[in-house]
């Protein structure tokens, strides 16, 4: 397909052109099956490599070590960025895909807490910064290299190719995982078999290299490479002018913010939510994921080629506002057919965490140096880890926490009382019994689970991400000239997506254990969708008939 006159005429795609879609997007998706490990098996590292503190605390610590890789990927993309705009794009994504695949690879034979003590989580740690460095050069530079090989009028569908290689390599690393549990059973798994896919990676990252170095360079990049037109401080004239650091400003705030956020909504807090708050399995969990990006992943290419006829931002912009209308219905759904009977307990025994407000902690502890004692602050750990909803009473200074359970009272007690272990049983026996009693499910009933509407609600938001993520990459190769196009590109993406996205579910689960209702996370990606779309709406520009080959 080509644009003649204005029109979009149909052409078929070369031998060349599939070639280097089907190279670049595969590596990609090798390289986001790396990546994603860590947050699909967070329950299992957090207990082998952050055994040390508390599970609570292990399990949060764990969420922020996954994030950590997000943190870092706009330097990945300030380093590899510099590098492809200097270098060129084939020989930076090369680099990065072998960073990314070593560092998962060594994952799986890193020993645990109880072997190394702290050196454990220090190394996980430091393999995550390498692998967020890694992904920060890869993603501008494969949605780069499709795009600068695209002809007019396509860039929509052809980019869309790289957009569905987040979605599928999670989609393999659930696969992969699966299996595993599959082949092996539950205990076994998670004993030992949960490194499987980590170890795994190093067959994949020896078919990306040998298929990356099949391709050749960008031709607009070699084109003005050979007229000696490449950019000798890529960074300074990306963000120290101000006509291109404005643009970076609008792209970050007015499209990748809200974007990262459904994304990370639809397709990492969806698996989080069912895991932790559900308490549904999570073989289970992982299989209804799986079907719903397994449903949702061909409407990046639809969306991807309907953002070349109408426009990229109406359908990104679209994609924000119904995301953000209807979170809290989709989640209400979610809990109504994967777990009805805690959905029942909570209306019919509603709780109630009746405290001192001067004694109730915001209890985020991730390197587990502080107690939390007072009887309010055990009151809420109690429940948090329970995954149940409360709402919160304030009581007379001095008094105990009181936990109430429809109409039965739990007393709480002083952590510092010299009996406080033993106070401290009672209580959970108590709590474990009233619970039970008011018909709150310690784990989600599989025979109550419905699943033709979870996976129908869990598609849903999955179109969600397809609208706001299949045009982007397009989008934001228009937005900048060739010579610094991989630099000015890649750190708005990745600021939004690793910062805004990758932090995501960390923040939402704290806000959920500090307000105790279940939902009450949601509110972090419905406002930065808002915001991304009041942004966009007014200020950030359609960029679909730009002509990227006249920008140099």
């Amino acid at each position: 397909m080509a644009t003649v006159g204005g029109q979009i005429s149909h052409v078929p795609m070369t031998r060349d052109e599939k070639r280097v879609i089907f190279a670049s997007s595969l590596g990609t998706v090798f390289e986001w099956y790396d990546f994603y490990l860590a947050g699909s098996l967070a329950i299992f590292i957090s207990k082998s490599f952050f055994s040390g503190v508390n599970p609570t605390a292990a399990f949060i610590f764990t969420l922020l070590s996954f994030a950590a890789g997000f943190a870092v990927r706009p330097f990945g993309a300030i380093v590899f960025g510099r590098l492809g705009d200097m270098v060129g794009r084939k020989y930076t994504f090369l680099i990065t895909i072998v960073i990314m695949g070593l560092s998962t690879f060594l994952v799986g034979f890193l020993p645990g807490y109880a072997s190394i003590g702290i050196a454990s989580p220090v190394i996980f740690i430091a393999m995550r910064l390498l692998q967020g460095l890694a992904l920060g050069g890869e993603y501008g530079g494969a949605a780069t290299y499709v795009a600068e090989h695209a002809p007019a009028g396509r860039r929509g569908f052809y980019t869309a190719w790289i957009q569905t290689t987040a979605t599928l390599g999670l989609f393999l690393s659930l696969l992969v995982i699966l299996g595993a549990r599959t082949a092996m059973g539950e205990d076994a798994f998670g004993a030992w078999g949960w490194r499987i896919p980590f170890l795994a990676s190093i067959f994949l990252l020896g078919v990306s290299v040998w298929i990356r170095l099949q391709l050749n360079e960008s031709p607009v990049f070699a084109r003005i490479k050979a007229e000696g037109k490449t950019s000798k401080a890529p960074l300074t004239e990306a963000f120290g002018q101000w006509k291109n650091l404005k643009i970076v400003i609008l792209a970050l705030i007015g499209l990748t913010a809200g974007q990262a956020v459904v994304w990370y909504t639809g397709q990492f807090y969806t698996l989080f939510f069912l895991t932790q708050t559900l308490k549904v399995d999570g073989a289970t969990s992982n299989i209804l994921i799986a079907i719903a990006l397994l449903i949702g992943t061909p409407f990046f290419l639809f969306f991807g080629s309907l953002s070349d006829r109408i426009g990229r931002k109406p359908i990104i912009m679209a994609g924000l506002l119904i995301a953000a209308c209807t979170y809290f219905p989709l989640f209400k759904a979610l809990t109504h057919y994967t777990n009805p009977a805690l959905e029942t307990a909570t209306a019919k025994a509603p709780i109630v965490v009746i405290a001192n407000p001067d004694e109730c902690s915001f209890q985020f502890n991730p390197v587990g140096t502080a107690k939390f004692t007072s009887s309010c602050d055990i009151a809420k750990s109690a429940l948090s880890k329970a995954g149940l909803n409360y709402e919160n009473v304030a009581a007379p200074a001095g008094s105990l926490a009181e936990i109430k359970v429809g109409d039965t009272v739990i007393n709480t007690y002083d952590g510092k009382a010299a009996d406080a272990k033993d106070q401290g049983k009672v209580f959970d026996k108590t709590l474990a019994t009233t619970l039970k009693t008011a018909g709150y499910p310690p784990k989600a009933d599989p025979s109550q689970i419905n699943w033709p509407m979870s996976v129908v609600i869990l598609t849903i938001m999955m179109i969600y991400v397809t609208m706001v993520y299949g045009p982007i990459a397009a989008m934001l190769v228009e937005m900048f000239p060739t010579r610094i196009r991989y630099t000015s590109m890649s750190l708005p993406y990745h600021i939004g997506n690793g910062w805004f996205g990758g932090f995501l579910p960390a923040t939402a689960f704290a806000i959920v254990a500090a307000k105790g209702n279940i939902y009450s996370g949601l509110w972090y990606p419905i406002v930065v969708a808002l915001v991304t779309l009041v942004i966009g709406m007014l200020f950030v520009k359609e960029t679909k008939d730009s002509d990227i080959y006249a920008r140099d």
